[in-house]
């Protein structure tokens, strides 16, 4: 990863990105989203397996259906994503469906949507057995009791996390699946993001493996994700490479034993949208108090909240001033708020105007957007082939408005 954001994003001027619909601005580079998809196929290419966009991460639709024709499916976690999926172009079977804790009508929809369905607790199991019994068949998302991730609050296999069932009572799914004659044809588990170790993926894998063995008819096994991206200069990253041969080994012992051979399926939703998007803000002020430089910009925690709820790392540049002295600098947003992007920061010399460019803003970024402050959401600009083009506009007030009832009160 390159850490200077030059003046130009893919071959396009910043300046005629801004033209589009000013600042702030999400802009996102197809040619990236695609080296990250194929560089998963070629480490993944020594056994079967399907790559499952999650996207939770991005879910424009522009972005959904570049992610339709770089072959992926889709992997959702509400039925509105669902509908995302389907409207952007997807066929239900490439759709799989993980909600947790959603009501049992949502599920009854997406069953109704014809889309995989991933279950994650025996109360729901028992739901579904007794309504649908082996009609329909599931994926069982089970918690493999390991700790893993980045930060506490993306960590979700862990034995406190309140995702998937639990490898110790795989017993008593058994006997649920027994007694409504459910049909198990899929099992799944997410540990967690930013993931360094392969071995935590080894582990979770021999696990998902010993389960399998109780149920003859699964004919997929699904890992999630949770590969590491670069944040930092010098920063360690997920051996995919690394992971995909020993986890061949794994997968080719497993299916020698089976009539019917598992194909293993990933759900990368960081790891693909995370490198291509940069997220453009102007300095609207530089404050100098007794102990600090603050360049405050014309966005905040209402735009990019990772800073602020995970303590995430942006890299930030001065795309206005590539040669100016450097200098030290803590970033900050307009919210009424304490919304510090980033401590601390060497910059070239930042002037009220400039452009700052925020690396690593392709996930959850637009995502975890707000109206907060009644502030408007930004632009979102996608780059493909050389051109820009403007697949979200900025938000305005009539939008604010837009669901709002105007309802007269007496005094």
């Amino acid at each position: 990863m390159s850490l200077h954001t030059p003046a130009t994003i893919c071959g396009v001027a910043i300046d005629d990105i801004l033209a589009l619909d000013g600042a702030p601005v999400y802009v996102y580079d197809s040619a990236i989203m695609k080296r990250q998809i194929d560089r998963l196929r070629s480490a993944f290419a020594g056994f079967e397996h399907r790559i499952m966009y999650a996207c939770k991460a991005l879910s424009n639709i522009a972005v959904l259906r570049l992610m339709k024709q770089f072959g992926a499916g889709l992997d959702t976690v509400s039925i509105q994503e669902v509908e995302l999926g389907l409207h952007a172009g997807f066929t239900a079977d490439e759709i799989l469906y993980t909600p947790n804790m959603v009501s049992f009508d949502e599920v009854r929809k997406a069953v109704a949507y014809g889309v995989h369905i991933n279950i994650d607790s025996i109360s729901v199991l028992e739901q579904f057995g007794h309504e649908y019994g082996g009609r329909v068949p599931v994926c069982l998302r089970v918690n493999p009791h390991i700790m893993a991730g980045g930060n506490e609050r993306i960590s979700t296999g862990h034995i406190d996390s309140k995702f998937g069932i639990s490898i110790h009572q795989m017993r008593h799914v058994l006997r649920v699946v027994a007694t409504h004659g459910i049909h198990v044809n899929g099992l799944h588990m997410h540990t967690g993001s930013d993931i360094l170790d392969p071995d935590v993926f080894l582990q979770g894998a021999d696990l998902l493996f010993d389960i399998a063995e109780s149920f003859p008819d699964v004919t997929f096994v699904d890992f999630g994700s949770g590969f590491k991206v670069p944040y930092k200069p010098d920063d360690v990253t997920t051996n995919v490479e690394e992971l995909g041969a020993k986890l061949a080994t794994r997968v080719h012992e497993f299916n020698a034993n089976r009539a019917h051979p598992v194909c293993v399926w990933f759900e990368p939703g960081k790891y693909l949208v995370s490198e291509s998007g940069t997220f453009l803000t102007r300095v609207n002020v530089i404050k100098q108090t007794t102990a600090t430089v603050f360049a405050g910009i014309d966005s905040g925690l209402n735009h990019l909240i990772r800073p602020m709820l995970y303590n995430s790392y942006h890299h930030i540049t001065n795309v206005s001033n590539p040669t100016g002295t450097p200098r030290i600098y803590t970033v900050v947003g307009y919210i009424c708020e304490t919304d510090t992007f980033g401590w601390d920061r060497t910059l070239n010399e930042v002037r009220v105007g400039d452009v700052l460019a925020f690396a690593n803003a392709g996930a959850y970024g637009f995502m975890m957007s707000s109206n907060y402050n009644s502030r408007y959401r930004p632009a979102e600009v996608l780059v493909h082939n050389g051109r820009a083009h403007l697949i979200r506009r900025r938000e305005t007030l009539d939008d604010q408005l837009r669901t709002q009832i105007d309802v007269e009160l007496d005094a």
